[in-house]
């Protein structure tokens, strides 16, 4: 399926969205990426005000989450001018963190790699092995998935993505997990065949590394307005053509 243009290559409207900011290794919190998104949608800076006002979240909770966004050099703060008697409210906007440029870099010699892999024979399936040797040294950096069977894999799954900064969102089984977030979205665009298949070799490696004899995850590329979906197993419901 993932060889169909139809489902690989869809408008720009589908899919999901890039990182925020293009941060490097920082591991955000859903909480901590609501406020990213929020400052990277705003025109300029905002107080904390009027960004708890747009989140609709009590300002102490918006401003927990900003302490820890500029404690990792991920959001600046600025004096506002002054307008009137009192101190002016600081404004807060997302910041370049250390690493930014090294981050872009990289994502342009991914795509000068992709494009070089487009020419091979067999780009897809040549990708997925790249990604699985790739897949199966990530789970051996991180602790086994805790529990039993099939589920536990699944789980790892999502932790791993996480750790990618996928943004994974997944059902009650972690049968279905959409990508809301993809690392290296422009290139994925141009070469669906190479990059989303060395990210589904990621996820069969790690499954392998964990146990699963029979690994067999399917990425569906820009399968969504807001993300791209991967499919473990069959979840209820829903075909899997």
């Amino acid at each position: 399926m993932k060889n169909n243009p139809s489902t690989t290559v869809g408008p720009e409207r589908r899919g999901p969205l890039p990182v925020v900011g293009v941060v490097s290794s920082v591991v955000l919190t859903p909480g901590q990426a609501a406020v990213a998104d929020a400052l990277e949608e705003a025109a300029e800076p905002v107080t904390l005000a009027a960004l708890a006002a747009s989140m609709n979240l009590h300002p102490n909770t918006v401003r927990e989450h900003l302490v820890a966004l500029e404690a990792e050099g991920l959001v600046s703060r600025g004096r506002g001018a002054p307008s009137g008697r009192g101190r002016p409210a600081d404004r807060y906007q997302l910041a370049n963190p250390p690493g930014t440029a090294q981050t872009g870099e990289y994502a342009a010699l991914a795509a000068t790699l992709a494009a070089t892999l487009h020419r091979h024979p067999e780009p897809a399936a040549e990708a997925v092995r790249g990604g699985q040797a790739w897949g199966e040294r990530l789970a051996s950096e991180l602790p086994a998935p805790a529990g039993r069977g099939r589920g536990r894999l699944r789980a790892g799954v999502v932790a791993l993505l996480d750790r990618l900064h996928f943004s994974p969102e997944a059902d009650r089984d972690a049968t279905l997990i959409r990508l809301t977030r993809c690392p290296l979205l422009d290139a994925a665009r141009q070469y669906p065949d190479v990059v989303c298949s060395v990210h589904e070799g990621i996820i069969r490696g790690a499954l392998q590394h964990w146990g699963d004899p029979d690994p067999r995850p399917q990425l569906l590329p820009f399968a969504e307005p807001g993300a791209c979906v991967l499919l473990l197993g069959r979840p209820r419901g829903r075909a899997t053509a």
